[in-house]
């Protein structure tokens, strides 16, 4: 029996006269890969925003398995279980691999001020934990090996997992990726795949933004694709790429049925 692990109902977000979201619902159960698609300016990251706590809807509310998390800031929501990527790589350059991850890990620590000062013995302990559950992360992966390599020179495709991985370290019952393969080469996106279905098969949900069609046809559960803000469509990616108003939007009239072909290989 499946289960809804996030509710979102009748989102809207705008800035001042630009009506970037409007009365945007779905629901993603829980063991799913969910996508978003849509073409450029169709409100995709903003809706990420909105859903993470960057930005406060105008009217809409989100539910985490029943819970409201709708206006929480970023660190409540990560709290709550919802991590995310983003589009443009945000990591700390000049740290390490493993202390990138180590950062996302401490949303889960208890120590506080006053055992970070005193570093009595549970602190200690804490800390090893920390950087054990990191190392096993950078394993999970894939980047194991550069664990002690400054974040900002490693290749792009390995910076990418980092940020998954240091999303990871918090325990999220939903991770939100925002177009995890942006910039990959098509070995690195195959690779790419494989990890999320991993993730996936290993107990977590998963958001994506996307615009490798073939890709979120592949690996996606289901599908809601925005249009100037406002859902157009939604469904299993089948019933998705066969949709006229997503082919006229999207997909691209000729070649609609050559991506959906080649998604479904």
């Amino acid at each position: 029996m499946t289960q809804v692990l996030l509710e979102c109902t009748n989102v809207s977000k705008r800035f001042g006269g630009v009506v970037a979201l409007s009365n945007v619902g779905f629901s993603i159960q829980r063991g799913d890969i969910y996508g978003l698609i849509g073409p450029n300016g169709a409100g995709k990251t903003t809706l990420f925003n909105v859903l993470t706590g960057i930005y406060a809807p105008n009217e809409g509310r989100f539910a985490l398995e029943g819970a409201d998390v709708t206006g929480l800031s970023p660190d409540r929501i990560a709290a709550r279980g919802i991590a995310r990527t983003f589009q443009n790589i945000r990591l700390f350059a000049n740290l390490s691999a493993l202390e990138n991850v180590m950062i996302g890990r401490h949303v889960r620590t208890r120590a506080g001020v006053i055992g970070a000062i005193l570093r009595d013995a549970r602190t200690r302990a804490e800390e090893s934990a920390i950087e054990r559950r990191a190392l096993e992360l950078l394993e999970y992966v894939g980047i194991g090996d550069r664990a002690n390599d400054a974040a900002g020179s490693l290749a792009y495709g390995d910076q990418r997992r980092l940020e998954i991985a240091r999303a990871l370290a918090t325990e999220p019952r939903l991770l939100a990726l925002d177009e995890p393969v942006a910039g990959m080469n098509a070995t690195e996106t195959v690779a790419l795949k494989a990890l999320l279905e991993r993730i996936r098969a290993d107990g977590t949900t998963i958001l994506l933004i996307e615009h490798d069609v073939r890709l979120v046809m592949a690996v996606c559960d289901r599908v809601l694709v925005l249009d100037y803000g406002v859902p157009i469509a939604e469904g299993a990616p089948s019933e998705v790429r066969r949709d006229a108003k997503v082919i006229e939007a999207y997909l691209g009239g000729a070649d609609a049925d050559a991506t959906g072909g080649a998604a479904a290989q």
